[in-house]
């Protein structure tokens, strides 16, 4: 029987680089799962419904709520985001490592909920490098950049309780940046592996066999 599968919560400050570096780690490490989020927001361009988000509207954000059919869910930047339970726990019953990649506000609640659920917080190089991210998307009226910028210095605080912290440098400065990040990321994953806990029933029968 397969061990149970972890979960891991990726989040950080809109524009941080948060959807870059778990795609690219799902693309080089396809051992490792990804769960799709439901959202209220509209889809932005490029975005397909079932892959980058379940996109719901207001009223059946609202019936996901009152049937309590997520994991975690928030307000987040005028929108809603939620996790669904039951993708969560079918993917760990499978033995599959998980990542979600969600808000500030969801991870706490994971974290706060599941003492195994691992944290890690994704942080610009600096407030000028995460203002010309969010420009450079083409997708962000200067209202919404100026409510993200506002945020920032928030969900920057929560970083103190997350257990990992991967800063995603400049592009310009390290071009390659974005793979230095996503391996990082499944560095703290392989290491979570190796814990003693996913190697006891190992050890057990080695141990046992040693003294045969």
């Amino acid at each position: 029987m397969a061990n149970r599968g972890r979960l891991f919560v990726i989040s950080g400050p809109a524009g941080a680089g948060k959807t870059e570096i778990v795609r690219k780690l799902i693309a080089n490490h396809p051992d490792v799962k990804l769960s799709v989020s439901c959202t209220t927001r509209a889809p932005r361009p490029g975005e397909v419904n079932g892959v980058n988000y379940h996109f719901v509207t207001d009223e059946q954000f609202d019936e996901l709520v009152a049937q309590d059919a997520f994991y975690e869910w928030a307000h987040v930047h005028q929108n809603r985001y939620g996790t669904l339970k039951r993708t969560v726990q079918e993917e760990l019953s499978e033995g599959h490592d998980l990542i979600l990649e969600i808000d500030v506000q969801g991870c706490l609640q994971a974290m706060a909920q599941d003492s195994t659920v691992t944290g890690i917080f994704v942080c610009p190089p600096s407030r000028e490098n995460l203002e010309r991210r969010l420009r450079g998307r083409g997708t962000e009226t200067e209202e919404s950049i100026r409510v993200r910028l506002n945020n920032v210095a928030g969900e920057v605080a929560t970083a103190y309780r997350y257990h990992y912290v991967i800063i995603h440098q400049d592009w310009a400065d390290v071009p390659n940046a974005l793979e230095i990040a996503a391996e990082e990321a499944y560095a703290v994953i392989a290491a979570r592996r190796l814990e003693i806990g996913n190697r006891k029933d190992f050890l057990d029968h080695l141990s046992e066999t040693l003294r045969s």
